[in-house]
Formats: C-alpha cells, sequence, structure tokens
C-alpha cells in the first residue's frame, strides 16, 4: 500500500521524492512503463473483441469461452493491478478531502468496469469493458511519457563530493606521506603544490599562493593566501607551495555544510498543485452529479428499466472523464522539453516547465552568470613619455611568465590590439600577489597595485588623474581609494579598494617612474543588459546577489538597471537571501552557476543553472542553460508560458468534446431527436480526443522562433 501512495505522488503530484531520490525515480518510471505495455497488451483483444471493435473492424473474433466472460477477465487485471494507483491515489485524495486526476480517472475506471458487470450478467448482455480498458491504458501512457520527462536526479550530491580530491599529502612523522583525504585529521600539517586541490579547511602555516575559491565561495578572482590565511576545502591552489594546518575536517568543512544545505533544500520543497489536478477537481463533480442526475431523470422521473437507465448513467459518467485528460499535459511537456533541449535548454522535469511561466521574482548570482567571471581589460591609459600601446606591450610582456588572470586578461587585449611582445624578458618575478616585476629589453618594469608601488618608492602622482578617473567610470559614487586589482577577497575591509569596485587597477612603472594606468574589471556577459531589460518586461522583479562589496554590486547594478541587489553575502547566506523573497510571497528563480549557488538553486522555486558552472550547480538545477547565455533564461520563461497555453488548450478540448456530448450521452435528445451514445460509442469518442490532443501538443512548435528573440 505505501508503494501505491508513492505511485499516486509521483504520478499526480509534483514528483518530489522521486526527484531527490534518482533510484526511486528510475524504479517509478520503470514500473509505469511495465504497468502500461501489460495494461496494452490486455486492451488490444478486449477492443478487438469488444462491439466497437466489431463495429470499427467488422470481424467478430471466435471466443475459447462466453464473451463477457472473457472480457470480464481480460479487464479485471487491469483495473485493479495496472490501473491500481489510480484507486489507492483516490483513496490518498479522498483522504486529504480533495479531488484530483486519480479520482476522476478512478471513477470512469469503476463506473465503466462495475456497470459492465451489472449490464453482461444481470440485463441484455451489452458490456462496455473496452471503455475501462482504454480509458487506464491512455491514461497509464501519458503518465509514462511524463515521467520520463520528470525523472529528478541527486547527483548533486556526487558532484559534490566529487570537489574533495580522493588523495592529500600530508606530514607525518617528519615525511611527507600520501593518505586518503578521508583520514586527514585535525591537526595534520597538508601540502599543497600548484594544482592541487584544497581536501579540507584549515589554516596556512607556512608559504604563500594564490588560491581560485570561485567555486566554492562565489569570488571571482583569485584569493592570495599567506601565514595564518584560512583555505577552504574544494578551492584550488594556483601558484605557489604552501603548508596548512587541517583545522576542520568531515561534516565540519564548509563544503559539507553546503552538501548539508542542498539536502536539506532538496527535501523541503512543496509540491505545486498541476493545472490538470485543479481541472480534474471540477471534472469529477461533474461526472458523478451528471451520471446520478442521468441515472435518477430516467430511473425515477421518466420510468425507464433499471438497466436502460443505468447503461444511460454510465455512458453519461464515462464520457465526462476523458483518457486525453490523461495526455493533455505530458504531450505539451515532452514536446516543450524537446523545444528546449534543441536550443540548449534542459529543464528536468515537467512541473519546472509548468511553472516557470509563474515566477514573479529572479535572483541572479553576479559573477559568472552576468559576469563571465573572469577579468577583462577596459582601458589602457598612457603618459605623454609612453603610448597606450608601449604601457600595454610593457606590461604584456612582464606578463608572459605569469598565471594570474589579470596577466591573462593583459595578454589578450594585446592580442586582441595586434600588439606584440617585446624581445628579451628576464628575471621574471611573483611579488605576492601584488603585481609582477620583469626585466623587458633591459628596462624594469612593475605591473601592479598602489601598495607594491608604494613598496617600491614609485610615485604615482603623473598617473594620478588616470586613476581617479577610471575609479570615478567604474562607480560614481566611489572617491578617490588605493586600488588593489591583485588581491580581491570582498570579504576583506582594508584601506585600499577592492579588487572589483567598478574599476580595478593595474598601475605599470618603468625604470621607477608610473607610466600608465591598466583599468580592468570583471567583463558583463554581452547579452546580461537584454537579458535584464527582457526579464522586467516579462514582469517578474529581478534580484541580483553577489559576495562582493556593495559599491561593486551597485555599479554593476546601475550600469544593468537592476534596482535590488544583495551585496557582500557569504556563500552559505545566499539561500537565505532567496527564502527571503519566498516569504515575501514571491514565487523565485536562482540563478547561479558555482557551487556557492547550489543551496540556493536548491532552495528556489526554479533553480536555473549557466551550465559554463560546475556539475554541482547543474545538477542541483531544475533547468540548466548550457549555452551559458543569460538571455536562455527569457527563451525558458517564454517557453513555460507557451506550453502551459497549449496545456490549457489540451485540457480545454479534452474535456469540451466529451463534456458537450453528457447530454446526448444522458439522452436529453433521445426522445426528441433519437439522439443516444452507446457506451462503446463513448469510448469511441474518447480516442478521438485523445488524436485531437496529441496533434495540438506538436503545434507548440510555432514558439520556436520567438526563444531567440
Amino acid at each position: 500500500m505505501e508503494h501505491e501512495h508513492h505511485m499516486h505522488t509521483v504520478s499526480h503530484r509534483d514528483h518530489e521524492a522521486a526527484m531527490t531520490n534518482p533510484q526511486m525515480a528510475k524504479e517509478m518510471e520503470t514500473d509505469m512503463r511495465r504497468r502500461f505495455f501489460i495494461s496494452f497488451a490486455l486492451t488490444v483483444p478486449i477492443v478487438l473483441y469488444s462491439q466497437m471493435g466489431e463495429m470499427l473492424f467488422g470481424v467478430s473474433l471466435p471466443s475459447p469461452i462466453p464473451k463477457n466472460w472473457l472480457l470480464f477477465l481480460l479487464t479485471t487485471p487491469i483495473v485493479f493491478w495496472t490501473g491500481s494507483i489510480f484507486i489507492t491515489g483516490t483513496y490518498y485524495s479522498l483522504k486529504a478531502r480533495t479531488l484530483n486526476m486519480a479520482v476522476l480517472i478512478a471513477t470512469g475506471v469503476l463506473a465503466a468496469y462495475a456497470g459492465s458487470i451489472a449490464l453482461a450478467f444481470k440485463g441484455n448482455g451489452e458490456a462496455f469493458y473496452e471503455a475501462a480498458a482504454m480509458l487506464v491504458t491512455f491514461v497509464l501512457f501519458g503518465h509514462w511519457m511524463e515521467m520520463k520527462s520528470r525523472r529528478g536526479t541527486s547527483d548533486a550530491l556526487r558532484a559534490l563530493f566529487d570537489l574533495v580530491p580522493s588523495k592529500a599529502n600530508v606530514i607525518r612523522g617528519g615525511k611527507e606521506t600520501g593518505i586518503a583525504s578521508a583520514e586527514i585529521i585535525r591537526g595534520d600539517i597538508v601540502v599543497l603544490r600548484p594544482g592541487d586541490k584544497v581536501p579540507v579547511d584549515g589554516e596556512i602555516t607556512e608559504g604563500e599562493s594564490s588560491i581560485d575559491e570561485s567555486l566554492v565561495t562565489g569570488e571571482s578572482m583569485p584569493v592570495v593566501k599567506t601565514i595564518a590565511a584560512k583555505v577552504v576545502g574544494g578551492s584550488v591552489n594556483l601558484t605557489g607551495m604552501v603548508k596548512f594546518r587541517a583545522m576542520a575536517v568531515g561534516s565540519e568543512t564548509v563544503l559539507a555544510q553546503i552538501i548539508k544545505l542542498v539536502e536539506t533544500a532538496q527535501n523541503s520543497k512543496a509540491p505545486g498543485q498541476r493545472i490538470a489536478d485543479r481541472a480534474a477537481a471540477w471534472l469529477v463533480v461533474l461526472a458523478v452529479g451528471a451520471g446520478i442526475a442521468t441515472f435518477l431523470g430516467w430511473y425515477v422521473i421518466a420510468g425507464a428499466t433499471l438497466i436502460a437507465s443505468l447503461t444511460l448513467a454510465i455512458s453519461t459518467v464515462v464520457i465526462a472523464c476523458p483518457d486525453a485528460l490523461g495526455l493533455a499535459t505530458p504531450t505539451a511537456v515532452a514536446v516543450g522539453t524537446g523545444i528546449g533541449a534543441r536550443h540548449n535548454i534542459l529543464i528536468k522535469d515537467a512541473a519546472t516547465l509548468e511553472n516557470t511561466s509563474r515566477l514573479t521574482a529572479i535572483v541572479l548570482d553576479k559573477t559568472g552568470t552576468l559576469t563571465e567571471g573572469k577579468p577583462a581589460i577596459t582601458r589602457v591609459s598612457g603618459t605623454r613619455r609612453f603610448s597606450d600601446e608601449a604601457v600595454l606591450a610593457h606590461a604584456a610582456s612582464a606578463s608572459l611568465g605569469s598565471n594570474h588572470p589579470v596577466s591573462a586578461a593583459i595578454l589578450k587585449e594585446a592580442k586582441k590590439r595586434n600588439i606584440k611582445t617585446l624581445g628579451r624578458v628576464e628575471k621574471f618575478e611573483a611579488l605576492g600577489g601584488l603585481g609582477i616585476r620583469a626585466k623587458v629589453d633591459g628596462r624594469t618594469v612593475i605591473v601592479g597595485t598602489t601598495k607594491l608601488m608604494a613598496q617600491n618608492r614609485i610615485d604615482t602622482a603623473p598617473v594620478q588623474a588616470e586613476i581617479d578617473r577610471a575609479l570615478l567610470e567604474g562607480n560614481p559614487r566611489t572617491q578617490r581609494a588605493e586600488q588593489s586589482s591583485y588581491d580581491g577577497n570582498p570579504r576583506t575591509q582594508r584601506a585600499e579598494q577592492s579588487s572589483y569596485d567598478g574599476n580595478p587597477l593595474s598601475i605599470v612603472a618603468i625604470d621607477g617612474k608610473a607610466v600608465g594606468v591598466i583599468a580592468i574589471r570583471d567583463a558583463l556577459r554581452p547579452s546580461a543588459k537584454k537579458t535584464i531589460a527582457a526579464l522586467q518586461a516579462l514582469g517578474p522583479e529581478v534580484a541580483m546577489i553577489t559576495g562582493d562589496h556593495e559599491q561593486v554590486a551597485r555599479a554593476v547594478a546601475d550600469e544593468l538597471g537592476i534596482t535590488r541587489f544583495f551585496a557582500q553575502v557569504l556563500p552559505h547566506d545566499k539561500a537565505d537571501y532567496v527564502k527571503k523573497l519566498q516569504q515575501e510571497g514571491k514565487f523565485t528563480a536562482m540563478v547561479g552557476d558555482g557551487i556557492n549557488d547550489a543551496p540556493a538553486l536548491a532552495q528556489a522555486d526554479i533553480g536555473i543553472a549557466i551550465g559554463a558552472g560546475t556539475d554541482v550547480a547543474i545538477e542541483t538545477a531544475n533547468i540548466v542553460l548550457m549555452k551559458s547565455d543569460p538571455y536562455d533564461i527569457v527563451a525558458a520563461i517564454r517557453l513555460s508560458k507557451a506550453t502551459v497555453a497549449k496545456m490549457k488548450q489540451n485540457l480545454f478540448w479534452a474535456t469540451i468534446y466529451n463534456v458537450l456530448a453528457i447530454p446526448v450521452a444522458a439522452g436529453v435528445f433521445y426522445t426528441s431527436l433519437g439522439w443516444s451514445l452507446r457506451p462503446e460509442i463513448s469510448a469511441l469518442l474518447m480516442s478521438a480526443s485523445s488524436i485531437i490532443v496529441a496533434t495540438n501538443a506538436t503545434l507548440l512548435k510555432r514558439v520556436e522562433p520567438l526563444l531567440s528573440k
């Protein structure tokens, strides 16, 4: 019974259990497929032996036993075995005092089945078992198709665990030794070389390095770590060799806490009420009411026989419980998800496709979603002695020995401008995250922060106007401050400007003289501005969330036209801001790309991952934008709105066709016009409405041209 309850939940609700348990989802889909094929195999002979089969195909097959017994034996397993999910679903639905698809289908099936038994064994032998069999088979097919599109995944947690390296090097007994990361205990000294992943949280005891924490914290720039600095498990060591003391292991690590947040959020999502369920609630009342009214009208008022009255009543209930209703949603979903996939928008389940159209708030992570997540050069400014090109040529030449993202951006800009690097580059030095120094054609070139210039006693007065200009362009509210472009930790308060306040700077000095300024910023994605404008036009409130300083967030928000933003948000707090919007009564989507976004993606009503991000974000999300283009959020909403419109059309066609036939089936026109609907004709009409629904769903393809506009 418990299994059946779960099946009902998966079939008619929101598949939440299956979505957080991939094994269950697979078992459910396999079970539904098996039910459909068994039901289909039994329905074929039922139709062929029925009066409808004789009428359609003009054949009268020989029966090994009396036909009514044969049809009874073939139909019973369909109703009580393959279709048992509808009966148990009805039990749980009525227990919860709700009416949904399960109740509607069970009403039609049991009415046709019980009516057939009564008519076959008590009356004139004109049973209509095929109506019950076809109803179960059509609806099972619809649920199987829907389940294929809804199969959820919890690979997010596996992907999170994969961030931790399987092995690590620790100092034990004075020697460096390789052990499994799981065996690291608090207090162990761990050795990190360039390229190594950090296995656990800790504190550096020796050495200095740049560490990329973007996957875990969302911080876009590598962070310089010196002695006593904290390192986070799952981040990547870039440049130097360091040793650190393990301070938090196992479930204590930041990564383990993120995993716990993801699990909690995934399991706490409340299922949304389906469109089909809402339509079904009305149809249950209509079907049962029409059946009772028909029986009482003919038997009590018109004085018809019990058998004749029962026949008309059953015809009415069957015609009011359209099997096409079971196909209305799944067929639209199948076409909609297919269209999304062709446009690199992966929509993981039917509920997401349906609910995306309801969004009233969208939260976008800044780094990696609205921005590229890596530095880009916005301007190079020289002095009278050195042109812009000469400044860039010297800076690019000095950068050849560096693997820092700022150096990579300088080299990329030089290539873009067709500026060749200079001849001899010697004595390259990386200066502790503050910048670089090298001999270029015999000249000493230093590229880096104002702090680095001060350490080398280089006067920045000749380029101060350019520093101020860059700061003011980056953020009108930012007054002159010291700028650090090689060290950007948004959670570190300091006198200098943080690395992403508007335009971060690198100053270029040659032979002890400041000769130019290179303005750098985390480049906006090309479609970011267009995306925000289009989203706002569609109606939802648009908010931005970031770990960066408020000045940085304000500069980006002003440029994009975003009025609400959340700055200096720590990774584990992002989900709380999503929850805050939900508590305001907003149906909320979260768009992100990193591991630090995973809990917020799971918390949101709809989680949307930018495809260039991590496996974790992709697996946690309901929608994945494979092209890494935020404008695809707009396309996903348009596709959802079009699919929901098609679902509603299908529900209309699936019901109106049958509802209009209710008075005919009830015998309203029998005495005046001689119109009546035999139960087998009612079953045939159900098949016709299913064909209309399936055909109408394919017309959803007309929405495709709108997705790229």
